[in-house]
């Protein structure tokens, strides 16, 4: 067992691109789910219309690049307001519907045969990222003995957590102005909030559009990274990821998605590799009738579903979240 190679894969997935992703994303969901209460199951597809707006506006149009990641960001908050205005004067449950829908609808749509000259099909599309490459400073990579990154990591994470740590601050300011204590209001009684005279409704969609446009630079930011805008990257079980990312860290806390981000990538990809070596060989240390090694590559979800499930029992709150600030069943 290497467990050196174990402590790399897992410190280089926590700390790396992949990690940022997902943070990026958990911080949209935190200001839906953790500060107002929407139920938004479609993160992915605010995700995914962003990065396609950029990949088709560079790719198929032929538009400047800078110009390409505003027309991706101004689609996630076009996204936001037509999913808001039919179904934020109704109870969570029917956001919840409408963005998982939209989601896959919108994932089906940029992977469809019939769309392929524009969306570049199940392959989807590159060469895009050209102009974001050629901006690295970096001239190598780094290995700092635990973790190592390449030269194109180091730029990604370092443009990556840029924007974390930006989307935090702009989080922190909201979430402490009379503004976001009107959406912690609304999360725990909007009745009594529309009672004093707020207008639930506004606050609401103000709230989906920026939660929204988080997921959208969180897909923008994955294709970048990657080079490449691939249909099936934006599936439900993105969306998912990134809630188990929010409520490991905590709801309704700033730093909550990101160091939720962090463990479960940590996990994720330790996990992974402690597994994978320990049934790989003719002698595994893991004998072949209790597990193989194409099983390997499963047990860390199932290890994971099983900490998530006795987190949720222990401490439905997260690391850093207040229970109170949690309570599904009042929504």
């Amino acid at each position: 067992m290497d467990f050196a190679t174990v402590i790399d894969a897992a410190f280089s997935a926590a700390l790396g691109p992949q990690a940022i992703v997902f943070a990026l994303a958990a911080i949209g969901l935190n200001i839906h789910f953790g500060y107002t209460g929407l139920l938004n199951f479609g993160q992915a597809g605010f995700m995914a219309i962003a990065a396609f707006g950029l990949a088709v506006s560079v790719v198929t149009w032929d538009l400047n690049f800078w110009l390409a990641i505003a027309i991706g960001l101004v689609g996630s908050v076009v996204l936001a307001l037509v999913l808001g205005v039919p179904t934020l004067r109704l109870r969570a449950d029917y956001l919840a519907i409408a963005t998982i829908a939209t989601s896959e609808i919108l994932r089906l749509i940029f992977g469809a045969v019939e769309f392929k000259d524009t969306f570049g099909g199940s392959n989807g599309l590159t060469g895009f990222s050209s102009t974001y490459r050629d901006l690295n400073p970096y001239g190598d990579g780094v290995d700092l003995g635990f973790v190592s990154f390449s030269k194109g990591d180091m730029w990604n994470i370092t443009v990556g957590w840029s924007l974390v740590a930006l989307g935090c601050i702009l989080v922190w300011a909201l979430m402490r102005s009379p503004w976001g204590r009107v959406l912690r209001s609304i999360r725990e009684d909007e009745d009594a909030v529309r009672s004093l005279g707020k207008n639930v409704f506004a606050y609401k969609m103000q709230a989906l559009v920026l939660g929204g446009l988080f997921g959208g630079i969180a897909g923008i930011y994955h294709i970048l990274k990657q080079g490449s805008a691939v249909p099936t990257d934006f599936n439900t079980t993105f969306t998912f990821y990134a809630y188990a990312a929010l409520l490991i860290g905590g709801a309704a806390r700033v730093l909550g998605p990101v160091v939720g981000s962090i463990v479960f990538w940590f996990l994720i990809a330790g996990l992974g590799s402690f597994f994978g070596q320990a049934t790989a060989g003719a002698d595994p240390l893991i004998p072949d009738f209790i597990m193989t090694n194409t099983q390997s590559s499963l047990i860390r979800f199932i290890l994971l579903g099983l900490g998530l499930m006795l987190l949720m029992i222990f401490r439905p709150q997260g690391i850093f979240g207040d229970r109170r600030e949690i309570a599904i069943d009042a929504r």
